[in-house]
């Protein structure tokens, strides 16, 4: 359990340092740590659906040291994808105050 909170954290914070985007950059403290965690477990479980399950590249183990490369990419994956997110929800409500 201690491997698998790990492997997320130090995901997670590379991700974020690799893609300095502003999606998370108000956030400050614990919750940083949170969020850095949690994109790392969800890029992991990224990189292996598109790494092991989809090319058949690696091993089994989802959330070990071996795959960190595939869990930075799918965490660079998320971290896109949430950005996208946040601006459309951003374009969304603009467009729907009246002005």
């Amino acid at each position: 359990m201690i491997g698998v909170l790990l492997v997320g954290l130090v995901t997670g914070i590379i991700v974020r340092i690799l893609v300095p985007l502003d999606v998370w950059r108000h956030v400050r403290g614990p919750r940083s740590w949170l969020y850095s965690l949690l994109l790392g477990l969800a890029g992991a479980i990224v990189g292996y659906l598109i790494f092991t399950v989809g090319l058949g590249i690696g091993d089994t183990e989802i959330f070990d040291w071996g795959s960190i490369f595939g869990a930075i990419i799918g965490g660079i994956l998320v971290l896109i994808g949430v950005n996208w997110y946040t601006r459309y929800k951003r374009m969304r409500h603009k467009d729907a105050t009246p002005g």
